[in-house]
């Protein structure tokens, strides 16, 4: 097996064109093997192999600096950087992340999980070398779904004068995540239609230099365009025309449902699970909204290019039709719009991940919250249950929200209180909302749950004594767990779901001083600057004493759910013990 051989992108170089042929071949099965055992982003990976090997063949990394946007498709770069083997041996397919890692290796430059930065990155690179006069080529290899974020386009207006040696590989597979969404993929297909020969050249009017590959999934056509490049003594664009999913057939027909996947069956294409089963919160947003949508054409869902985070998957967006609107890879755009839908009568729903809801802090305070309008902020993924690759922690959405003004943001802990909630906040018209959606599939409570959300009022779910515990979202089960084993201890706790995170309720927490001693808070996210502390806060100058359990301020890497519990004292027996000890 000739990938075996290769511990260094150095070794390319001894290969006949045949060779790196089979290598792409071993390559793409290698990725099938690891990903329908272990889940990982498919389609896009399939689609870049050819491309990866050409960039190594040509380039001499680390010296020249390839620098893959997102880097969700750098699993063949890995495989050629000295890491074949976390690809090849089951038990080493947890060794790596699935996005670039300079912890890994020289051969990576960035930490990187969010879109549409490399040339942004590139472009610093590229004014470094050129400050130092240290040689070499930078690379930014960035796909056409990319191109709609924001800071591509402000880093395509820079590199158009900057007077340096750059290579934008521009990765077309014709597709985000999903379908893409905005006029210059009109402009893309022109370029592709015409092999690169329209007049009309989007990135020639931004001042860039152009250079078109129709054959993207051509090693020998990708090196001779690469090695062409290299003679740029400014940006240069090399577009290349690719196949995403190339090579297996479920992956090229169903392009979006493969771009990422759990674990599969190679020869049925059959899912091991459903990522959008009927009891996730994805799932329940969508039957919901569509419901309005039946009944109120002023209900509007909103995505920046993840349609399914919120379940709507394309045949639920065909049913919406333009009461979905999907911007492209820009959550900036799509708060911003939001607000404007809102100061204009509609009812706007936007769907978002907690990582990428941080792209957008900016539009949210400014855009929405300054001016009061009546956005609903559904956040998914802000939990420790939500994947644990650093790039895509979203666990910094209590700090980051809660100190915005005028924004309401909401925890429910069950499906009966989410769907009140979103119902509420779609219908009333005082304030900006936004929705913490629990971290695991739902749980039907059988409460009633209240349909008012404007005043905030804790739920006071068993009245106790002496010990009170404020048990917010994700983590009200262990408020649960930790009442009970409170109970068989001889402490009668008082259970309370706070629901509401950005506001305290404060007749409820002067009311424990009457008959608590100890006030204990628990929050699915970064303890500083949290829940909890605004709570202690509160019992500053009292004799009430406050433990608060959330996490610490990090950026936790490839954790298990029971070790970040424990490293953080978040398990009821831990828990006990300082509540015993404060107790005595």
């Amino acid at each position: 097996m000739i990938l075996e051989s290769i511990k260094n992108p150095r070794d390319l170089k001894a290969l006949s064109s045949a060779e790196l042929c089979t290598l792409a071949d071993e390559m793409r099965a290698t990725l099938l093997k690891k990903i329908s055992a272990h889940g990982g982003h498919l389609g896009s990976n399939l689609g870049i192999v050819e491309a990866t090997i050409a960039l190594h063949y040509a380039f001499e990394s680390p010296r020249d600096k390839i620098v893959f946007d997102v880097s969700h498709q750098s699993y063949s770069h890995k495989m050629l950087t000295g890491r074949a083997d976390a690809f090849l041996c089951a038990d080493k397919y947890d060794d790596i992340s699935g996005y670039s890692a300079p912890d890994e290796s020289e051969h990576d430059f960035f930490t990187m999980g969010h879109t549409s930065t490399s040339v942004s990155l590139c472009l610093g690179l590229a004014k470094a070398r050129e400050l130092t006069g240290e040689g070499g080529h930078v690379i930014a290899v960035i796909g056409d779904g990319s191109l709609s974020g924001g800071e591509a386009l402000e880093a395509l207006n820079y590199a158009g004068e900057f007077e340096g040696r750059l290579i934008i590989v521009v990765n077309d597979n014709d597709m985000s995540i999903a379908e893409n969404h905005g006029g210059m993929y009109r402009n893309l297909k022109l370029l592709r239609d015409s092999k690169g020969e329209a007049q009309n050249n989007i990135f020639k009017n931004f001042g860039l230099e152009y250079m078109y590959v129709d054959e993207g999934n051509c090693i020998d056509a990708l090196i001779e365009a690469f090695e062409s490049a290299k003679a740029y003594t400014r940006p240069v664009v090399v577009h290349i025309r690719t196949q995403k999913g190339k090579g297996y057939s479920f992956a090229e027909s169903e392009r979006e449902s493969w771009h990422a996947t759990p674990p599969f069956d190679i020869a049925t294409g059959e899912r091991l699970f459903d990522k959008n089963s009927d009891t996730s919160y994805a799932n329940l947003t969508a039957i919901a909204l569509l419901d309005k949508m039946k009944t109120d054409p002023a209900v509007v869902s909103l995505t920046a290019a993840t349609p399914t985070v919120a379940g709507f998957t394309e045949d639920r967006r065909k049913i919406a039709g333009a009461q979905f609107i999907d911007v492209g890879i820009a959550e900036e755009n799509a708060l911003a719009m939001a607000s404007g839908i809102a100061r204009a009568g509609g009812k706007p729903v936007w769907a978002v991940n907690s990582t990428f809801l941080q792209r957008t802090y900016d539009q949210m305070s400014h855009d929405v919250c300054l001016n009061s309008t009546p956005v609903t902020t559904v956040v998914f993924a802000s939990s420790i249950f939500c994947g644990s690759d650093v790039t895509h922690i979203g666990l910094y959405d209590i700090p980051m929200l809660s100190s915005i003004p005028r924004l309401k943001y909401l925890a429910p802990t069950c499906k009966e209180e989410y769907l009140a909630m979103l119902d509420w906040s779609i219908e009333q018209n005082e304030c900006p909302v936004a929705i913490k959606i629990p971290g695991k599939d739902y749980v039907e409570s059988g409460r009633v749950a209240r349909r008012d959300y404007s005043k905030c009022e804790y739920d006071i779910t068993i009245k106790g004594d002496t010990v009170a515990i404020l048990a917010l979202g994700s983590f009200y089960h262990i408020g649960q767990e930790l009442r009970k084993e409170l109970a068989s201890k001889g402490i009668n706790a008082t259970l309370i779901n706070p629901l509401f995170i950005s506001e305290l309720d404060e007749d409820t927490l002067e009311a424990l001083k009457r008959e608590h001693r100890l006030v204990i808070t628990l929050e699915d996210g970064i303890l500083e600057g949290g829940f909890g502390q605004r709570v202690a806060g509160f019992y500053g100058n009292s004799d009430i004493r406050v433990l608060c359990y959330g996490l610490k301020k990090e950026f936790p890497i490839h954790y298990t759910i029971d070790n970040i519990l424990k490293e953080n004292r978040i398990t009821p027996p831990q828990i006990i013990e300082d509540v015993l000890e404060i107790l005595r």
